[in-house]
């Protein structure tokens, strides 16, 4: 079987606090093929790489009393969120802060680092991927919120893709998100390479909300062949999806659904979100010992869905992604 394209999930953030420099420029090192970044934008319209616009999770931001003043609460797509946003921020306050761990008590060695490094904007990304010759995965975050405040993302990621040259480089980009109509508004700017749709385990899409209400299709119903036709009908190159939808657990054990290959059938490229090897993130016939942080039998996990025929994966730890693909692809030295 062909080997899936390995994707360092906000970079290597199974060792390092995510979208941090060292954690971008690990998974470089730990053999990944490409670099998924989460683009949001600040006040100033500077393009910074946060897992969401909401920051009090993965920053410092809750302890520095020169922000208090900041936290407040926000509807963004249908969701009530208190915190501190990135939109409420120019880049020179934002690069004030400290990043820090979004799951310390799963992943304790990476919290030693809190503190310790800063926030990336896009720019600065682009700068290690020139440098390693990696591939990105750029993820587009709550665009019809964003363009509803008057920070367009579609606009601001096409400029600075194509001012550093990266608009022109299909071979090195994919693009992807959770709503459909700005993965149009960017290819309808000219920028190249995939365009890949994302695909909750449940919900609907914001942008289809805030157009048809009610009325908005689920993304269950866009996971069935009539679902699927219409994605790749509207020229997406692939879906990328939790991985809950395509392992069903039973009295038999663990077993992959049918997606895979019914979306092949309709042109589309597949991948899934997020391979980890801890417990907490296994189904449960494949968790070891009592602690949520403990590794579990992610070999199984991950041999079953690499197995599907996935295009790519996303894993917080590539270097296990890398030696995952190896194995069931039988190439490198992953047997």
């Amino acid at each position: 079987m062909t080997r899936p394209l390995v994707v360092a999930h906000r970079g290597a953030s199974g060792y390092r606090p995510e979208h941090s420099e060292e954690a971008y420029r690990l998974a470089a090192r730990l053999g990944a093929d490409a670099i998924e970044p989460d683009v949001v934008a600040t006040k100033d319209g500077v393009l910074v790489l946060r897992h969401e616009n909401e920051i009090s999770g993965t920053t410092d931001v809750a302890t520095r009393p020169e922000f208090a003043s900041r936290r407040t609460t926000k509807e963004v797509d249908g969701q009530q969120l208190t915190g501190w946003f990135t939109e409420d921020f120019t880049w020179d306050e934002l690069s004030q802060l400290a990043v820090r761990e979004r799951l310390p008590r799963i992943r304790q060695a990476s919290a030693t680092f809190d503190g310790q490094l800063g926030i990336l904007r896009l720019r600065d990304l682009l700068d290690i991927l020139d440098e390693t010759g990696l591939g990105m995965v750029l993820e587009v975050k709550h665009a019809t919120y964003f363009q509803s405040i008057g920070l367009p993302l579609d606009d601001l990621i096409a400029s600075e893709l194509r001012d550093r040259g990266w608009a022109s480089t299909p071979e090195r980009l994919v693009i992807e998100s959770f709503e459909q109509d700005v993965l149009r508004r960017l290819r309808a700017r000219d920028v190249a390479g995939r365009s890949v749709y994302l695909i909750e385990h449940g919900g609907s899409p914001a942008d289809a909300v805030a157009a048809l209400g009610s009325a908005a299709p689920t993304y269950a119903s866009q996971r069935t062949d009539a679902g699927l036709a219409d994605i790749a009908a509207q020229g997406f190159d692939g879906i990328s999806v939790d991985k809950k939808v395509l392992l069903h657990e039973g009295r038999d054990g663990v077993r992959v659904t049918d997606l895979v290959d019914r979306a092949h059938a309709a042109g589309l490229q597949v991948f899934a979100w997020t391979l980890r090897p801890e417990n907490r993130f296994l189904a449960k016939a494949h968790r070891r010992g009592p602690l949520a942080s403990h590794w579990g039998s992610w070999m199984q996990e991950w041999d079953l869905l690499i197995g599907a025929g996935l295009d790519g994966i996303f894993a917080d730890h590539p270097d296990l992604a890398g030696f995952a693909a190896d194995r069931a692809s039988g190439t490198g030295r992953g047997r």
